[in-house]
């Protein structure tokens, strides 16, 4: 597995020349997000569907 700062290195070249520091941000933000996500899953941190389901007809 890519270290996070090779990650953002390999993301980041290859977006256009001319993004703009928003459009970089983000794609960081949401690897970011993707590396919790993922970490989250291993250590069995998640919801069955149907939990997620409820919560959301909750609010």
């Amino acid at each position: 597995m890519e270290t996070l700062k090779q990650e953002a290195l390999n993301v980041i070249a290859k977006m256009p020349d001319g993004a703009d520091i928003d459009a970089i941000m983000y794609r960081l933000y949401v690897i970011d997000k993707v590396r919790k996500g993922r970490e989250a899953a291993d250590k069995g941190e998640t919801v069955s569907s149907g939990e997620l389901l409820r919560e959301i007809e909750s609010w």
